[in-house]
Order: C-alpha cells, then structure tokens, then sequence
C-alpha cells in the first residue's frame, strides 16, 4: 500500500539504460529507464549491500559491481536464486515527472 507519492526526478534526467541513484527520504534508490519503462528498485545488492548504480545493464539484467550477482530489473528477483529479491517501489511519470510510491 502506497502512503506517499513523491516526485524525484524529471524523465529528461534519466538517460534509457543508465541506473541512477536518489535518495527520497533517505531511502537508496535505484531509477531504471529502459525504453519506455520505468523501473525503481532499492540501490543495495541484497548479498553485501553495495551500490548498484555502477552495475552493468544489459537488457532487464543488472549485474553488481561488487561480486557479480545479477537482478531482474522488472521484479528485483537474483536471476540465479528467485528467493533472494531487492526491493522494489512502484513508479510513476506523470506528464514529464516521475514519481515514486513509499509506503
């Protein structure tokens, strides 16, 4: 359930296939813009807690720089272990705003 809708970025500010981090409330987060989808996911691998913003993309995969553990940017799942999963926040544009939903 989403409390709280805050806008953090512009689309323009978001270049297709480089992650970016923000940190709304405090919160690390990872904004994906892949084509014309949006992706929010939480800017810590869930093995060490690294930042994911210096990973590599290659299509819906995002792969830590730290020990090369790879995710699904569209469910935050580990490609090798579906169990182990980053948070991930839903994400809205609104006209040339995006907007990102904490609960």
């Amino acid at each position: 359930m989403v409390q709280d809708w805050l806008e953090i970025a512009s689309l323009a500010a978001l270049a297709d296939g480089r992650p970016r981090a923000f940190f709304p409330k405090g919160l690390p987060v990872l904004l994906i813009r892949r084509g014309g989808e949006l992706f929010a996911l939480e800017n810590r691998c869930a093995h060490m807690g690294c930042p994911l913003t210096s990973g590599s993309l290659e299509g819906y995969s995002l792969r830590c720089p730290c020990h090369d553990w790879t995710f699904d940017i569209r469910d935050g799942r580990l490609l090798a272990a579906g169990e182990i999963a980053l948070k991930k926040y839903p994400v809205e544009l609104r006209g040339e705003k995006v907007f990102l939903g904490i609960s």
